[in-house]
């Protein structure tokens, strides 16, 4: 249906707002990345005069942020990979499987994506306190996982349902068993189902803060995210600092989104498709 010039030019209109809504903390964010402090608090919406790029250098040491990126790249790495193949594996049993019940199984899963995590961190603490699991970064990647992993079995099982019941018949006939239809057929059809589940769960760990600053309480095992927070004084805060720190830890996201965010897209209309 072609939509006539006023209707197009709405559309433009209201894109346009939602991009500058969108961006405009960005954009105000790189901006005072190069100001001190005095400046931000005076006119925060001001071009920096000069510029100072030593914020980024003195945030950089200051924070330790190289150990903290490294830290945060490998539990987000660990964490995508644990529930990629927990989530992949019960996606496809629930898929193929006449499970009975399976109203009460999702009701479950949809509870477990929206109980709020401060109401059993308590409890989990001392659990993994006694167990010597604190400071124990894999420790931290089996909380992610076990939380990002109803809502991956939901997206992936969408996937998996779209796969033709013909392709898995044929397989077992040419003398497949079903680790074989798993690991050789359906996952590289599912493959845009994979790289969403990947982005969505990378970025969610990266940016987590509750659960680091709980359970990483050696300053040498910090997170980005916990790292960022130390800008925060209780009298002062190095907002100059803070926004460079903000920008650095950001990047790498926005980044690894704009290569691939086509195929994000992609990802998540077509698992839309069938339920």
């Amino acid at each position: 249906m072609k939509l006539s010039r006023g209707s197009a030019l709405l559309i433009y209109v209201v894109l346009a707002l939602l991009a500058i809504f969108s961006l405009g903390p960005l954009v105000l964010m790189l901006n005072n990345s190069f100001k001190n402090r005095i400046e931000i608090t005076m006119n925060p919406l001001a071009l920096p005069s000069p510029i100072r790029w030593q914020n980024y250098v003195e945030a950089w040491q200051s924070a330790s942020l190289g150990s903290a990126l490294l830290n945060t790249l490998f539990i987000s790495t660990v964490t995508v990979l644990l529930t990629s193949c927990v989530a992949g594996m019960a996606a496809f049993v629930l898929s193929r499987k006449a499970v009975k019940g399976w109203s009460v199984v999702s009701l479950y899963f949809l509870i477990c994506t929206t109980i709020p995590v401060q109401l059993f961190l308590i409890p989990l603490f001392f659990i993994f306190q006694k167990l010597g699991f604190v400071n124990n970064r894999l420790a931290l990647c089996l909380v992610y996982t076990a939380l990002y992993t109803p809502f991956s079995v939901f997206l992936l099982r969408t996937y998996f349902l779209r796969v033709s019941p013909e392709i898995l018949d044929s397989a077992r006939v040419d003398g497949a068993n079903d680790w074989q239809i798993f690991s050789r057929i359906m996952l590289p059809l599912i493959q845009p189902g994979l790289l969403t589940i990947a982005l969505v769960v990378g970025l969610w760990s990266w940016n987590e803060f509750l659960l680091a600053v709980t359970f990483l309480q050696d300053e040498a095992l910090f997170t980005a995210t916990v790292r960022f927070y130390s800008f925060s004084g209780r009298y002062v805060t190095e907002w100059g600092k803070m926004m460079s720190a903000a920008t650095m830890i950001m990047t790498p996201i926005i980044v690894l989104f704009t290569f691939l965010q086509q195929r994000f897209i992609e990802g998540m209309t077509a698992g839309g498709v069938k339920g």
